[in-house]
């Protein structure tokens, strides 16, 4: 018996932890994969307070290691039902059960796929969804990344320094990403930037082979012939396993507000998975904390 069980051991999931050890409850992590969550896939943070710059490998690595040195402990396993009486029951994919008297959903979100045919066929074939994991593989060779966003020029910085070109595709004429990223990535001889425009298609027979483009404004057709595909296009919330748990809201998300707290009494959300207008290390980490303190207050009842 726990007094708080979280799912996810990303940004808010182990901040979660931490608060909740050090207030005296018994703590544990349901991890699938790897802690972290998608940070790790970030070759280096510059806007987290009080750190100058950490890569994303570093940065998880140290939160976790501090999670677990104060008594967290992270299981390296995944909800599969959650059943609630005066606790509740969780099995998991391994065939364990735990009880919790509180539960905290720090499940994140995952990268959202472009929705074009053969991009399925493709992925880990020459599509990818991390420039950072994959990058290496395409040394001296042409590449292209599609999104707008922090994440899209994140990956086309780091590209620049290894491929021969990267075109950057992006919907609109804008970027949501930060300016200075943006002033960075403008100083790179070998990007093209491809505005206005939507991948169509992507090709290929046994390889992949590159992406036919069409402009939103002209309605001109291109194909760009590409050794490797990089999408960014955003997130999906990864709330499967909550869908019968907590209200969600049309896009998924787990209806919650800066408190935390979910339609169901005794669970709370924190970080990227819930209803919220930023999400940033900064907030999931606060998320983690609140939400750690909303649990300890609710046992105490």
């Amino acid at each position: 018996m726990y007094d708080i069980l979280i799912f996810g051991a990303g940004t808010a999931g182990l901040t979660a932890a931490i608060y909740g050890v050090r207030a005296g409850r018994s703590v544990a992590v349901l991890e699938e994969s790897v802690y972290g969550g998608q940070i790790i896939n970030t070759l280096e943070i510059e806007n987290y307070p009080g750190i100058k710059k950490v890569s994303g490998v570093d940065y998880a690595t140290g939160l976790f290691e501090q999670a677990t040195a104060l008594g967290a402990q992270v299981l390296f396993d995944a909800p599969v039902s959650v059943e609630k009486s005066d606790v509740f029951t969780v099995t998991t994919k391994r065939g364990k059960t735990l009880e919790a008297k509180s539960l905290i959903l720090a499940v994140g979100a995952k990268n959202r796929p472009l929705g074009v045919e053969g991009e399925e066929k493709f992925t880990g074939r020459g599509i990818s969804y991390c420039a950072t994991c994959d990058g290496a593989f395409f040394r001296g060779k042409d590449v292209a990344v599609v999104g707008g966003g922090n994440t899209a020029i994140d990956d086309a910085l780091f590209l620049t320094d290894y491929c021969n070109k990267v075109y950057l595709i992006h919907r609109r004429q804008g970027f949501r990403a930060e300016e200075a990223k943006l002033a960075l990535l403008k100083d790179k001889q070998n990007l093209e930037f491809v505005l206005d425009s939507v991948v169509e298609t992507v090709e290929g027979e046994e390889t992949f082979s590159g992406v036919t483009v069409k402009n939103k404004e002209s309605g001109a057709v291109r194909h760009i012939a590409v050794d490797g595909l990089f999408v960014a296009v955003g997130q999906v919330p990864a709330t499967a396993i909550t869908k019968d748990l907590v209200a969600l809201d049309d896009y998924g998300y787990i209806v919650a507000g800066e408190d935390c707290k979910t339609s169901t009494e005794g669970i709370f959300a924190a970080g990227d998975c819930r209803t919220k207008q930023i999400r940033q290390l900064v907030t999931a980490a606060a998320d983690g904390a609140i939400a750690a303190l909303a649990a300890c207050e609710y046992i105490r009842k």
